[in-house]
């Protein structure tokens, strides 16, 4: 078996072709989709700014296998966020990710002597 990675993904990218519906729906529950929204979960959060209504985020978490690295984990999230968008019937454009390979992070901490 080989070994699993977790990975912390975000996908930007621009709305595109909005509908009048679509665009009143994310108008709407915009509130929703804010800062306080922000969390990366396997399903995706979704989150934009109401005004200018024009770019989003959405973050994920991806587990995947480590020799596939986190080319393969974007490539993953963005297909994810590209079906939700879609079934949604949000239009987007210019889809990019950023990723970060938690089992490989290093996390800085203070030495005690500087506390």
């Amino acid at each position: 078996m080989s070994e699993q990675h977790t990975y912390r993904v975000i996908v930007r990218g621009t709305w595109e072709g909005l509908t009048e519906e679509a665009r009143a729906r994310l108008l709407a529950e915009a509130g929703e989709h804010g800062m306080t929204s922000m969390r990366f979960t396997e399903e995706g959060s979704l989150s934009y700014e109401p005004a200018p209504l024009k770019h989003f985020s959405m973050r994920y978490v991806v587990v995947s296998d480590a020799a596939d690295g986190e080319e393969m984990a974007g490539a993953i999230a963005q297909d994810r966020a590209e079906t939700t968008l879609g079934a949604l019937g949000y239009g987007f454009r210019d889809l990019r990710s950023t990723v970060t390979d938690l089992d490989t992070m290093k996390v800085n901490r203070k030495s005690r002597s500087r506390r």
